[in-house]
């Protein structure tokens, strides 16, 4: 007899639709897979057999031809499992096949028969809705990942017992059903508060215009000055996720397998912090069947770089294209596929090898060889696509003794998001934009309009620094920024020269 059962494979994160098809005939008995499986897919067939055995099913002692189809794509995890399982039951007639023909099945199984969650099940849940897929089986374990799509019927269940029993009686089994509008309302912040930071009111304010416009930020001062105690609270002042934006962030975590412990939906804003011996494909992401790095793991969030410096230039050079893009395209042999990198890049670094060049008490011992040696590691190019490049000092003895608290997070956080209200308002009819720093040139024109005083104090900056042209542009993004943040719709002198004065590392060189 011959069974078909509906699965799906992950391609980066878009899901392919995959048929399992399960043929029992004569001959002597084996089990076959075929359709390009994994080792993964191939060991498949040992943990069916065991489970079925187990659980006291019969399972057929004859030969079994299990095809994967399309036969030109590579399957690969443990997640054809149950699809295997369900085919043979009903191709041994044990189980109904009426629902196999619009339900799509995923799951690893156990010897003992119990389900294990596997990674992907957002996407594939997302794909399925859209090819008029009316349910999806899977383990307890993704039930809520999967019921956040709207339009699709999803079933979790603990044991293959219990996918049976809903296959031969389908009206005693409900679908999982999530209010995806109430987990997003119960966001809360629990992060790190800006009010245990002491002083340091310019790099604060730098951080509250990053946040507004989705600027990156470098971070340049001493040891101890605060940089990375800055830029940790930069997710406690971003506004929460749209429904939109965490479903794309969810997705991703789904892919990379990390979703277990977040629940049904990631309703706070990434914050990735790789350490400085990461390598490239690490950041970007890779792998003989890509998955995502950490600028994708950072997609609506945020990319910590510490000790920026310290990472390899060519690691660096990797960030030049996501950064401008928003998107990193992996290619192989076989297949080329894209994540989103929409991220925000907040790094922070010491003006030197010892740390202390400009610090008015402790003197620097670097010679100016070294210093030029140590800011080589930074190219122009990617110091050019660093919105915001701001000195941290050191704090004053008064600063650090005192016991008073800055502004809260929370205060700060309200005014970022009555900025990116104004700026969402202003690109309505432009669906591919969201805050500021993903301007591009033409909107300059519409958006970024300069008066006479402007005009002129851009272009003695642009004389006097050196400034390219891309990083005059995100003078104007960030000029753009500080006039919202300021309620005025109008590019002002002082906001272009606020504007300027965040290039420190131009100013340095």
């Amino acid at each position: 007899m011959l069974a078909r059962v509906w699965s799906a494979s992950i391609i980066g994160i878009e899901a392919v639709k995959v048929g399992v098809e399960v043929d029992v005939s004569g001959g002597l008995p084996k089990v076959v897979v075929v359709g390009l499986p994994d080792a993964a897919v191939q060991e498949s067939k040992e943990r069916v057999k065991a489970t079925l055995k187990n659980c006291g099913y019969a399972f057929p002692m004859r030969k079994i031809l299990v095809n994967l189809t399309p036969a030109d794509l590579r399957k690969e995890g443990p997640s054809f499992d149950l699809p295997i399982s369900i085919g043979i039951l009903a191709a041994s007639a044990q189980v109904k096949a009426e629902l196999l023909g619009d339900h799509l099945f995923l799951g690893e199984v156990s010897l003992d028969g119990t389900l294990r969650p596997v990674s992907g099940v957002l996407p594939i849940a997302a794909a399925a809705q859209k090819m008029g897929i009316t349910g999806l089986v899977v383990p307890t374990g993704n039930v809520k990942e999967a019921a956040v799509v709207k339009g699709l019927s999803v079933y979790g269940f603990d044991n293959i017992f219990d996918v049976t029993d809903f296959l031969n009686n389908p009206t005693g089994f409900s679908p999982v059903e999530i209010n995806t509008a109430e987990i997003l309302a119960k966001q809360e912040f629990t992060g790190l508060d800006l009010n245990e930071v002491k002083g340091q009111n310019h790099a604060r304010r730098a951080l509250e215009i990053a946040a507004a416009g989705g600027h990156n930020l470098i971070f340049v001062g001493p040891p101890g000055s605060g940089k990375t105690m800055l830029a940790r609270r930069l997710p406690g002042i971003l506004p929460p996720l749209s429904f939109e934006e965490a479903l794309e962030v969810t997705q991703i975590y789904s892919v990379a397998g990390l979703l277990k412990d977040r629940g049904s939906l990631v309703n706070d804003r990434p914050f990735r912090s790789p350490h400085h011996s990461a390598s490239g494909p690490s950041l970007v992401g890779g792998g003989s069947f890509p998955r995502p790095g950490e600028i994708s793991l950072s997609h609506r969030g945020v990319l910590f770089l510490d000790e920026l410096t310290e990472f390899n230039r060519n690691v660096l050079e990797y960030l030049r294209q996501p950064l401008e893009d928003g998107v990193v395209t992996i290619s192989r042999t076989k297949l080329s596929v894209e994540f989103p990198a929409q991220f925000t890049l907040v790094a922070s670094t010491n003006p030197c090898p010892c740390g202390y060049y400009g610090d008015p008490i402790q003197p620097c011992t670097c010679s100016p060889r070294q210093r030029e040696q140590y800011w080589g590691k930074l190219s122009g190019p990617l110091m050019d696509r660093i919105d915001l490049q701001v000195m941290v000092s050191r704090l004053k003895p008064e600063e650090i003794t005192r016991q008073d608290t800055g502004e809260s997070s929370v205060d700060v956080r309200q005014r970022v998001r009555e900025a990116r209200d104004r700026a969402r308002h202003r690109f309505q009819d432009e669906p591919g934009l969201s805050c500021n720093a993903q301007m591009q040139s033409r909107h300059f024109r519409k958006w970024c309009q300069l008066d006479d005083s402007s005009r002129a104090l851009l272009e003695g900056a642009i004389r006097k620094l050196g400034l390219s042209a891309r990083a005059s542009d995100r003078i104007l993004k960030v000029a753009r920024t500080i006039a919202d943040l300021a309620g005025d719709e109008e590019l002002k002198p002082a906001y272009v020269g606020e504007a300027i004065q965040y290039r420190t590392i131009d100013r340095m060189q």
